[in-house]
């Protein structure tokens, strides 16, 4: 009210002092004038504060206030500081947005904003990964367009979106997606990559099929011998050999679940520390027994039915040991070195070498002069039940399991397996230890 009361003083003031100064000049005629002259000079300098006034709010620009006078620089003031403030507000409310966009580029699924005719207003990285799209180029386009797949087309035309869609996204992964409405008639659509999770999926079907195949073997083997010596009257030479074929089928079946638990507690236990270790002496000469008791249950005649050699004990680095779970280093080595047994022929040789080098990192080596492999089967030698040679896998003992649980015992300790091998040539296995994992100095 005190910016009106003065406005309204200063316009009798203007007009009073015009109307004096015309009367004193001529008269009541000249002071009506004056008064008249004096109001339209009042409103022109008040228009013009206006016009200034109007023009600084057009000009966008909040800081440049333009000098004012009375009632229009209290209104210039006040619209100044409600400007700033709605920009603060504005600033922020970007700056949440802006934080919320940066949180989903940062999501590992993919997240798409759809209008209600299927548009795309907005998508992040991983969408565009999983979709082929780019952004900005597909932004208001149908996302059926973009992606020609029937069975997104149908899921999108049906509306139902109470289950998840599983469809083939781009680079061959596997997604499922899904979509919720939100807001009016928009759509979030989510997608995530579960390509890992089918194959494991799909590894596991694989594995249980596997196991109850291998047990299923010897299980109707030994099943079969059971009713045959409960039925028949069988000599005494043809039972022992019955009874001994039943002994090996149910060592087999044995040697499988003793695998299976070792696989078990190799994935579900914590990795070793280094506060426990083995010398490596001790490991190979453990493997050596090992090895030279299967060759010679291999051969025939209790006589060793390869040559088989280990360094000797004064070798360089042999003195060194090995940091982590010692059960699981001799598992390893015990299975590499069984594994060259098994695959290669009577008379062949097996050779098994231990390399320092010289960053303080040291190597297995386990050589054998077998048949070799074929390069199309190496990358799978270490997969669970993966055979070359399935017949002769069995004929041997062996359970499809050996490598698998080298990789998985060697991976728990930083160790990288390497594998060798050319047709007719054998094969050459080696493992390498990281220089953490190897204590003990190579005298010079």
């Amino acid at each position: 009210m005190g910016v009106l009361w003065q406005r309204w003083l200063l316009l009798l003031l203007a007009q009073a002092a015009a109307g004096s100064l015309g009367g004193w000049l001529a008269g009541w005629p000249g002071a009506l004038v004056a008064v008249l002259l004096g109001s339209w000079l009042w409103l022109w300098a008040d228009c013009w504060q206006a016009h200034k006034l109007r023009r600084w709010l057009q000009s966008g620009s909040v800081a440049n206030l333009p000098p004012l006078r009375g009632l229009w620089a209290v209104l210039g003031s006040s619209a100044r500081r409600w400007l700033q403030a709605k920009e603060k507000s504005v600033q922020a409310a970007e700056v949440r947005v802006q934080g919320v966009l940066h949180a989903f580029h940062a999501s590992p699924n993919g997240v798409i904003l759809l209008d209600e005719q299927g548009q795309i207003e907005w998508c992040n990285r991983m969408a565009q990964t999983h979709f082929g799209l780019q952004d900005p180029r597909d932004l208001g386009q149908k996302l059926g367009y973009l992606v020609r797949d029937p069975a997104l087309l149908a899921y999108w035309q049906a509306h139902d979106f109470s289950e998840s869609l599983s469809m083939d996204g781009s680079q061959g992964a596997r997604l499922s997606v899904r979509v919720f409405p939100y807001g009016k008639g928009k759509h979030l659509l989510l997608a995530q990559d579960v390509t890992a999770l089918e194959q494991a999926e799909a590894m596991r079907r694989e594995f249980v099929a596997n196991v109850s195949h291998e047990i299923r073997t010897p299980l109707t083997v030994l099943i079969g011998f059971v009713e045959t010596l409960q039925t028949l009257e069988l000599p005494a030479e043809q039972r022992q050999r019955y009874l001994h074929l039943m002994g090996q089928q149910a060592q087999r079946m044995h040697h499988l679940v003793q695998d299976l638990l070792t696989l078990s507690r190799l994935e579900g236990s914590p990795l070793p520390g280094y506060d426990q270790g083995m010398a490596v002496a001790d490991i190979l000469e453990q493997c050596e027994v090992e090895a030279r008791a299967l060759s010679a249950l291999l051969g025939q005649g209790g006589q060793s039915a390869h040559q088989l050699e280990f360094p000797p004990a004064h070798a360089p680095g042999m003195d060194q040991q090995l940091l982590g779970a010692p059960v699981e280093l001799v598992s390893a080595f015990s299975n590499l070195i069984t594994n060259a047994l098994r695959y290669t022929p009577a008379g062949g040789r097996v050779q098994v070498l231990w390399q320092p080098q010289p960053d303080g990192s040291a190597c297995l080596q386990v050589r054998d002069s077998g048949p070799g492999i074929a390069p199309d089967h190496l990358a799978r030698l270490t997969e669970r039940f993966y055979r070359i040679d399935r017949s002769r896998s069995r004929e041997t003992g062996g359970t499809g399991l050996g490598l698998a649980i080298v990789k998985h015992a060697l991976q728990r300790h930083g160790a990288q397996l390497h594998i060798d091998s050319q047709l007719g040539q054998g094969s050459t296995f080696t493992v390498h230890f990281p220089a953490r994992r190897v204590q003990g100095k190579l005298e010079s």
